[in-house]
C-alpha cells in the first residue's frame, strides 16, 4: 500500500469533512425457515419488478438470497488479473489495505497470492471497483437500498490454505458491528464467488433469520492458533440456531443483511479461495456516534491503526467511512 499517498488523501478528505457545511444456493446443513407472512409486511426489500414474490419472501424470512451465475466469467477473470497485478506491486492504488494471515504476517516474502489474504478498500482501483458498478449487481442492490446507492466497503478475499492453526476461518459475526450508519435495513452486502466454493475451501455459513435480531457485542475470539486483525466475533449467540453452508459456483452472488450472523470455515484445500464483495447503502442513511455502544471497541482499534499506518490523529469511525464511501447510482445525500 502507498501509505504516503493514502495519508495525503485521507488528510484532504478529513479537512473537507471538518469544514462547516457552506434462486438460492444449496444448503449442506441446517434448515431454512419458510416464509409465513403477507406481502404488505415486507420490511427488508423494496417494491420493484426485479425480485419474484418467492425471492422477496425468502430474503425477508432468512436475511440472504443467492442469485446464480450473476457475474460473468469475463469480469471475474479481469478482477483476478487485477489482484495478480496488485500482488506483484504493478499497481498501487491509494488507500488500498493489503492484509496477511496472522500466521504469515511477519513474513519477509514479497507480496504474492501466497502472502496476501485480503485486498480491502479498493475504491481507488478503477478495475476492481468496476465490480461495484456492474449493472447486474446494482439491479439487485436497488431491491434492498432503493435507487440512490453508495458503495461503502470493498474487499477481495483470498482465503489461504489453512496452516493447521485454523486461522483461515472467520468467526461468526454481524457486519453492522463495523458500520456507524443506519438504518440497517437499507444496507446490503453483495458477495460474489470467483470460483467454486464449498465447505472444503471455506464457504460462507449463515444463520437464517438472525437479521431480525439486534446487534450483538463483538470482540476477538479466544482461539488458540491466533486471530486475524479486525476478525471480531459474536461473544454470545444461540448455538442451536440452524446453519446453512452456501455452496456457490463462479459468478454466483449472495446478497445479505448486515445483521445476519455469518462467518466462514477453514480452507482445507491447497488452493486459495477467492471472492469479491461490496457493502452498499442507501444514500439516505445517516451516520451515528458509536461512543458508549458495543461498537466503540472497533472504533478505538481503527483509530489506533490509522495513527500507526498514516500518522493521522483525531479521527472517528465516521471519518473512515466517509473516506471509503463512493456514489455508484443516483444522488449522494447523507453518506
Amino acid at each position: 500500500m502507498d501509505s504516503k499517498a493514502a495519508a495525503c488523501r485521507l488528510g484532504v478528505v478529513l479537512g473537507h469533512l471538518r469544514r462547516p457545511p457552506a434462486i438460492v444456493a444449496s444448503s449442506t446443513s441446517g434448515a431454512i425457515s419458510p416464509a409465513s407472512f403477507h406481502p404488505q409486511q415486507f420490511q427488508y426489500t423494496k417494491d420493484n419488478d426485479v425480485l419474484s414474490l418467492e425471492q422477496r419472501k425468502f430474503y425477508e424470512e432468512n436475511g440472504f438470497l443467492v442469485i446464480k451465475n450473476l457475474v460473468s466469467d469475463a469480469d471475474i477473470e479481469r478482477f483476478w488479473k487485477e489482484f495478480d497485478r496488485i500482488c506483484r506491486s504493478e499497481v498501487k492504488p491509494p488507500g488500498l489495505m493489503l492484509m496477511k494471515d496472522v500466521t504469515i504476517v511477519k513474513s519477509e516474502h514479497a507480496p504474492s497470492e501466497k502472502v496476501l489474504t485480503k485486498v480491502q478498500d479498493f475504491q481507488e482501483d478503477a478495475e476492481l471497483f468496476r465490480y461495484c458498478t456492474l449493472p447486474e449487481i446494482l439491479k439487485y442492490v436497488e431491491c434492498f437500498t432503493g435507487p440512490n446507492i453508495m458503495a461503502m466497503h470493498t474487499m477481495l478475499i483470498n482465503k489461504p490454505p489453512d496452516t493447521g492453526k485454523k486461522t483461515s476461518r472467520h468467526p461468526l459475526h454481524q457486519d453492522l458491528h463495523y458500520f456507524p450508519f443506519r438504518p440497517s435495513n437499507h444496507i446490503v452486502c453483495a458477495w460474489t464467488a470467483m470460483e467454486h466454493i464449498d465447505r472444503s475451501n471455506g464457504c460462507l455459513v449463515v444463520l437464517p433469520g438472525t437479521h431480525k435480531g439486534a446487534l450483538k457485542p463483538h470482540d476477538y475470539p479466544q482461539w488458540e492458533g491466533g486471530v486475524n486483525i479486525m476478525f471480531h466475533g459474536i461473544q454470545d449467540y444461540d448455538q442451536n440456531n440452524p446453519r446453512v453452508h452456501l455452496v456457490m459456483e463462479k459468478g454466483d452472488t449472495v446478497f445479505f443483511h448486515p445483521l445476519l450472523i455469518h462467518g466462514s470455515g477453514q480452507n482445507k484445500t491447497q488452493g486459495y479461495r477467492k471472492a469479491i464483495s461490496c457493502h452498499f447503502a442507501d444514500a439516505n442513511c445517516w451516520y451515528i456516534d458509536v461512543k458508549g455502544t458495543s461498537q466503540e471497541n472497533i472504533e478505538k482499534e481503527l483509530v489506533t491503526l490509522a495513527e500507526k499506518l498514516f500518522a493521522v490523529k483525531d479521527v472517528s469511525l465516521q471519518d473512515f467511512w466517509r473516506f471509503r464511501a463512493r456514489l455508484v447510482q443516483g444522488k449522494r445525500i447523507n453518506l
